[in-house]
């Protein structure tokens, strides 16, 4: 019974000392602080339709680095993507147009683990046992909180990625002016919910428009901005996770909507880039892409035709790898399939080809 006791005492005092910490980081990152370049009525052209047409390299300027930030857990399926991820970023890490700085998994699991050597990695402390309520995506917003304060970070900008990013080519820095450069998702939807985010982003901060259609990822957004908006996106996170109505409205992509909440909040836009990433096999061409994200299954015939929803002769879905990596050399696509899924597990096999002890 007294060790009952003398538990439940610890975990009471840890729980207080977490919210503390929360409001202590809320209260140094104003909701209200302005920053730094144009505000959006002074955008003189639509961001989501192209981007501005000065930003040309070439003209002598030192490059504006940005550091990418990746967060994991320990898992194998984390584990065996963040290792393909890490391989294409160091493949055109230092190439022409790259303004590509250092990397950082951010393992949330709150212990190193085997990948320590080969990936560089801050290790980040899970939010408390119950508190993400079976949402593990919380861990994120929380493990960049501490990686900010605590980490050491040179570069001047912040690319925030996933372990199923795959980059294609160099990434150069997006972002522009005090905007943020991120990537437009289609069910991202605040004029939709408006009702729902009006608990989050009362009508004294402006129109809902404000809020962009975007996730956290990917964006290049500067470090001192993100260092105000994640203590923002962790706490507003977990109060809608916590409200049924908006967790009921928002479901897996909860996160998503209070990271772009909480952009707003700190008056942080954002050029919605198109053209960031492509998503298979919805998205069939590499064009100018910088990232693919294989978040969807591909399902196809071997005629080349998609049997999505239905598991196809030939499939590549990262669902398939939860508990085990995938082996070397997979089988390429039928004849027909598009060049983006051809192209995605090509990069698969190329990585898992030259990845040391690979299995």
């Amino acid at each position: 019974m007294g060790c009952g006791n003398l538990f439940f005492a610890i975990l009471i005092s840890f729980s207080v000392a977490l919210i503390t910490y929360n409001i202590l980081i809320s209260a140094n990152a104003s909701l209200k602080q302005e920053f730094p370049g144009p505000s959006r009525s002074s955008i003189s052209v639509d961001p989501i339709i192209k981007m501005p047409l000065d930003r040309s390299r070439g003209n002598g300027k030192s490059k504006r680095l940005f550091h990418t930030a990746v967060t994991a857990s320990d898992s194998v399926y984390n584990s065996w993507q963040c290792r393909i991820m890490y391989y294409w970023f160091k493949k055109f890490q230092n190439q022409p147009n790259s303004e590509m700085g250092g990397f950082t998994r951010i393992l949330h699991s709150g212990k190193p683990d085997n990948l320590m050597d080969e990936i560089p990695t801050f290790v980040a402390q899970p939010l408390p046992a119950g508190m993400d309520q079976g949402y593990i995506v919380l861990n994120r917003p929380w493990a960049f909180v501490q990686w900010l304060k605590e980490a050491d970070i040179k570069e001047d900008y912040i690319l925030m990625a996933e372990p199923d990013h795959i980059i294609v080519k160099p990434i150069p820095n997006l972002s522009r002016d005090g905007l943020g450069a991120a990537f437009p998702f289609f069910y991202i939807e605040p004029k939709k919910y408006e009702k729902v985010l009006r608990k989050y982003f009362p009508e004294e901060n402006g129109p809902v428009t404000n809020i962009d259609p975007i996730g956290n990822s990917p964006v290049i957004v500067g470090k001192e901005s993100l260092k105000k908006i994640a203590p923002t996106w962790m706490n507003v996170s977990i109060a809608m996770k916590k409200d049924p109505e908006t967790d009921k409205a928002f479901g897996w992509v909860l996160e998503m909507y209070a990271y772009a909440v909480s952009s707003a909040l700190h008056g942080v836009g954002n050029i919605l880039y198109k053209e960031f990433m492509i998503q298979p096999p919805w998205d069939k061409k590499i064009g100018k892409t910088y990232i693919i994200h294989y978040t969807y299954g591909c399902d196809y015939t071997m005629k080349g035709e998609l049997t999505y929803g239905k598991i196809g002769e030939w499939r590549f879905d990262k669902r398939s790898y939860d508990r085990v990596a995938p082996p070397k050399n997979l089988a390429l696509p039928p004849a027909g399939v598009p060049e983006s899924v051809v192209t995605l597990v090509k990069m698969v096999n190329e990585a898992t080809a030259n990845i040391p002890n690979w299995s």
